[in-house]
């Protein structure tokens, strides 16, 4: 579940539940607020691309995440597990991009098949064909014109349809293929821009906190080791 700033914010859970021992039932009002991403004045945390998937916080001023080292710790771990939804994102979209790669072609071999076979004549001669039995096996036989072909549609389900049918359909499932699949391609560049987005985010908060260490320990008169600093005499 992606949540927005406001709801980062001040995100409320109302919860009802029922005691068994005396059968009352008690409102559980949990209210956790952070100021992580309330301090970010121009946060596309809202937006989204065309299929959803929410922009990732850009870091333009460290300042406007965190005010104060203490905060530091909770804003990295926030970075981590954005970084961690959008690689599994990214998994699942290569997964369904490499099912289309595969299916994609077949889809287009069948529309060919149909194509050709609609454009034959009632009086044809029958044509040799070969059939694919097995995936070392092979079958030769006569196919004569024909008004329908059988189609799997999956599931082990083969139905009969008409030649115009047949192909208005492959069409559609060819087009549709094409059209998931460019979507998927956009969406793994949309996914890689957001994780080094956030890569480059969680390096700026923490050399953020590193300056901010060295700072206070200049100020306080330790040195990098944390020792207090001894001024010669004289």
């Amino acid at each position: 579940m992606w949540l927005s700033n406001s709801e980062i914010t001040n995100f409320k859970i109302e919860k009802t539940c029922q005691s068994r021992r005396k059968g009352k039932q008690i409102r559980i009002n949990l209210v956790f607020k952070s100021d992580t991403y309330s301090r970010a004045p121009h946060s596309k945390d809202a937006q989204t691309n065309p299929r959803g998937i929410p922009y990732a916080p850009f870091v333009d001023k460290v300042e406007d995440y965190v005010s104060s080292r203490a905060e530091v710790d909770g804003t990295m771990k926030s970075f981590q597990e954005m970084i961690s939804k959008y690689q599994f994102m990214e998994a699942n979209t290569q997964r369904r991009k490499a099912g289309l790669d595969e299916k994609i072609p077949d889809i287009r071999k069948t529309l060919d098949t149909v194509q050709f076979l609609n454009t034959r004549k009632p009086d044809s001669d029958p044509i040799e064909a070969t059939f694919e039995l097995n995936d070392t096996l092979y079958a030769k036989a006569l196919v004569p014109p024909t008004e329908e072909v059988y189609l799997w549609l999956g599931a082990n389900v083969m139905l009969a349809y008409p030649m115009t049918e047949a192909e208005t359909l492959l069409e559609g499932k060819l087009s549709g293929a094409q059209q998931t699949l460019d979507n998927c391609e956009e969406d793994l560049d949309f996914l890689r821009e957001q994780i080094t987005t956030l890569e480059v985010a969680t390096a700026r908060v923490y050399n953020w906190d590193i300056t901010m260490k060295r700072k206070e320990k200049a100020e306080s008169g330790e040195d990098v080791d944390g020792k207090k600093k001894v001024l010669p005499n004289g």
